[in-house]
């Protein structure tokens, strides 16, 4: 009895072991939770295989009815914009630049930055609900692509282009995209924004690539481990629109920080919306300065500060050299960035630049094609911030100062248009003739040539507000108070420490002399006192 109790007993210290083990050994696995109340790779309307961009947005528009009319009022979609200040009317579909010129003439390329389909020319459907792109915002695989020269149409299948060349553009799986769309990216805004121009980093001077993945030295909001604020985080976007406009941006912002749950009509992608009006805490002094100095103008010390350059000048009249092969030529820096290309002509690259600083109310007034120039008053601004600094709606603000040298019609005194992307005979990147590219860039843009053009210096600019330093790292005092500073061609301001105001300056001295002399009969008085 007694061996059989002992038996039972070590069967019974085993089974609760083995239960403690059990017991011990880690829960199973959680479903993971989706950040959205819609998995697409279990709708049925994409489980199919698409061969055109229109098919996928078609399948899209079965549930979400209303996006396609939303995007149409979009400035992304209809590339237009009536400045209400200027009654310019802008947009891409308008304008003159100084790094590409135009895209009229150039659809076929430019497209790959349309959110549509098929923008081949002036006669595009802009009331066509399918021809709205939703992939291009929307793609999470980083797999969505759409090469320039097929008017805003991704490629489908295994193409040679351009033809007879050899090279093979290779075709996308658009089921595979369309099953895994998700929210807005950094990268997919920035497949455009970044990009914008003719290459990375070469327009805005504070957008490009290395903003993808970007740490906190680059941008404190968007650092990836950190804040991790996509562009939506700022530019908060209802119905597809989208807030923060290039043409009409918000120069001064006076009220407040935004509140959730609470009606707000005012521009949610300024620094006050999210900061305030006094956003210094430690050092109280800081916020005298929030009336008069843009945030952006302390808080980023330098644009192109991610290792990737920026353009700074782009000069059209070196354009049309050739290798001993008859090839365009092309040279490249130390760095391997192209500094000259014999269809484009000479640039300027440059990194942690520090901006220009201009007095800016909001108003962006442009030289529109049809503007009378004049090259005895280059450089022409091809666009001009309106600004003073009593005109109680202006603060400094950083810019980027863009110059370059471009084609412009010298008898009927206007910029030009010119033709460059294409395989035809006229494409400037294709047979480098100015001749032809203007002739055939005016007549598609219906504007009259004279059959002469000669090159005209200009200069653009933009606003400054990406790559926002940590505080650590914004400018210090003697940054702008001191001779030869930051500030120190910016008129109608005094600003101690840089001197030049002569009534400033005395005032300031006798009330400094007339302080150290009470200090002085103060001190004397208790002297006299103190023998008594």
């Amino acid at each position: 009895m007694r061996i059989l109790r002992k038996a039972m007993l070590a069967m019974m210290a085993m089974t609760i072991v083995a239960g403690a083990v059990e017991a011990a050994e880690p829960p199973p696995p959680t479903a993971k939770l989706l950040k959205t109340t819609a998995d697409h790779s279990k709708f049925k309307e994409l489980q199919k295989s698409f061969q055109s961009g229109p098919e996928v947005t078609k399948a899209c528009l079965g549930c979400h009815t209303e996006a396609s009319k939303q995007i149409h009022q979009t400035q992304h979609w209809k590339w237009e914009y009536i400045n209400p200040a200027t009654s310019q009317k802008l947009g891409k579909r308008h304008l003159v630049n100084n790094f590409c010129t135009s895209v009229s003439s150039n659809y076929k390329s430019c497209a790959s930055c349309h959110i549509g389909y098929g923008l081949n020319d002036d006669k595009f459907d802009f009331a066509s609900e399918e021809n709205v792109d939703c992939l291009v915002c929307h793609d999470t695989t980083g797999k969505y692509k759409k090469p320039a020269g097929f008017s805003g149409n991704p490629v489908t299948k295994d193409t040679e282009f351009p033809p007879g060349s050899g090279k093979i553009v290779r075709g996308i799986d658009l089921q595979n995209i369309a099953l895994k769309v998700g929210k807005t990216r950094r990268e997919t805004c920035g497949t455009c924004h970044f990009y914008g121009g003719g290459g990375d980093g070469v327009k805005h001077g504070d957008l490009d690539s290395s903003l993808d993945h970007p740490d906190k030295a680059l941008d404190v909001h968007m650092d990836a481990d950190g804040n991790n604020f996509t562009c939506v985080t700022c530019h908060k976007t209802e119905g597809h629109q989208v807030p923060g406009s290039r043409y009409a941006p918000t120069a001064m912002d006076k009220d407040g920080a935004h509140l959730r749950g609470k009606a707000d009509s005012t521009n949610p992608a300024t620094c006050q919306a999210c900061h305030g009006q006094t956003p210094h805490t430690q050092s109280a002094k800081l916020n005298d300065h929030t009336d008069k100095v843009a945030c952006q103008t302390c808080h980023i010390p330098a644009f192109a500060r991610g290792d990737m350059p920026t353009k700074m000048s782009w000069d059209w009249s070196t354009a049309g050299k050739r290798d001993a092969k008859g090839k365009p030529l092309v040279i490249t820096n130390d760095d391997g960035h192209v500094i000259y290309n014999g269809i484009k002509g000479d640039f300027v690259l440059e990194e942690n630049v520090k901006p220009e600083y201009r007095w800016f109310n909001g108003t962006v007034k442009y030289t529109l094609l049809g503007d009378e120039v004049d090259k005895a008053r280059q450089p022409l601004a091809i666009n001009t911030f309106e600004g003073s600094p009593d005109d109680g709606k202006s603060m400094i603000w950083p810019v980027k100062v863009f110059r370059g040298k471009q084609p412009f019609d010298p008898i009927n005194k206007t910029l030009v248009v010119t033709h460059l992307a294409g395989e035809d005979d006229t494409a400037y990147w294709k047979n480098m003739d100015w001749d032809k590219a203007i002739a055939a860039g005016m007549a598609a843009a219906g504007k009259p040539y004279s059959g002469k053009f000669d090159f005209i210096e200009t200069v653009a600019m933009w606003p400054i507000t990406h790559m926002v330093a940590p505080k650590e790292k914004a400018l210090a005092c003697s940054e702008c108070h001191a001779k030869g500073g930051r500030l120190d061609k910016l008129e109608g301001i005094y600003i101690p420490g840089r001197g030049g105001n002569k009534l400033l300056d005395t005032v300031g001295w006798l009330a400094a002399a007339a302080l150290l002399g009470g200090v002085l009969l103060h001190g004397a008085i208790r002297v006299v006192n103190r023998k008594h």
